[in-house]
């Protein structure tokens, strides 16, 4: 049994002009100690999906799918109350942007900690002492001391690595990496990958790795899904991926990195082309409101 099913996941959310549908009929599957990559262009609902398994989409969000299992729980039927026993302890995510994720007004160290009190009902001393250990694990120098560091006095690249921190505080069985190193320059985003993959095949985790840059599918991920206008227009494992695509949208997707030019000017994605073939997959599409 796979550590997460999803069938036919739809989200949608009320607008003035109607229902707006972000995610039409998405399945996807992961496996424990496997890495799915979700891949597609900003606005495709690869962020909106994960958010919807998490739980953390607004009250106002409308979520359906005919199946939603992790590790043998329905997350269509349990209560609020048992999700949140569930998510930041078996379930995780680290978020785009870590200053923003982080709170302002509370220390590195109570963050930490707050999830190892909630989840793990550690004491004090147990708390700080796995806080440590886990600033340790994720690089940080000086673990003692950054405890009491607030996210402003850190760098970006540091506050990553707490968010990594947290999200492994309660050894998840899955962790949703959301665009990781999108706010992060070049070498530390290298560094961040390293950390993630070396932290998920240590932990055994099945981990989902949201992401736009095929750099990183082709480096990290054993199976990829693309995703286009809120549907999966192609899964399959990397290798076959990268040398035969079957997807139009994947086939433009891969032209379009820069190391495939071979003019001056990149190659662009025919949107009609995508649009035809996307409608193909399943229902018409629906535009989102002005």
């Amino acid at each position: 049994m796979a550590l997460l099913e999803i069938e036919n996941l739809v989200v949608e959310f009320e607008t003035a002009s109607g229902m707006f549908r972000a995610v039409d009929g998405v399945s996807l599957s992961v496996e424990r100690k496997e890495v799915l990559a979700v891949v597609g262009e900003s606005g495709s609902g690869k962020s909106v999906s994960m958010l919807a398994v998490m739980g953390l989409l607004p009250w106002t969000a409308k979520v359906t799918a005919d199946r939603m299992m992790f590790d043998g729980v329905d997350l269509a039927t349990i209560s609020p109350k048992e999700r949140r026993k569930l998510v930041g302890k078996d379930m995780a995510m680290i978020f785009q942007e870590p200053m923003a994720s982080l709170n302002p007004c509370f220390t590195v160290g109570f963050q930490i900690e707050e999830v190892l009190r909630v989840h793990m009902g550690m004491d004090r001393a147990r708390r700080r002492a796995r806080a440590i250990e886990l600033l340790t694990l994720v690089g940080i120098p000086e673990p003692e001391q950054r405890l009491s560091s607030f996210p402003h006095q850190m760098s970006g690249g540091q506050c990553q690595r707490v968010m990594i921190a947290i999200a492994l505080a309660c050894n998840p069985k899955l962790l949703i990496a959301d665009e990781p190193t999108t706010a992060l320059d070049v070498t530390i985003q290298k560094q961040i990958l390293d950390l993630l993959v070396r932290l998920q095949a240590e932990y055994g985790m099945g981990l989902i790795m949201i992401t736009h840059n095929m750099g990183v599918v082709a480096e990290t991920a054993d199976r990829v899904i693309v995703q286009y206008k809120g549907r999966k227009m192609e899964e399959a494992d990397v290798l076959s991926l990268f040398e035969s695509p079957r997807s139009n949208y994947t086939r433009a997707l891969l032209a379009a990195l820069p190391d495939n030019a071979t003019g001056d000017r990149l190659p662009t994605i025919d949107g009609f082309l995508v649009e035809a073939e996307a409608a193909a997959v399943n229902t018409p599409m629906m535009e989102p409101p002005l």
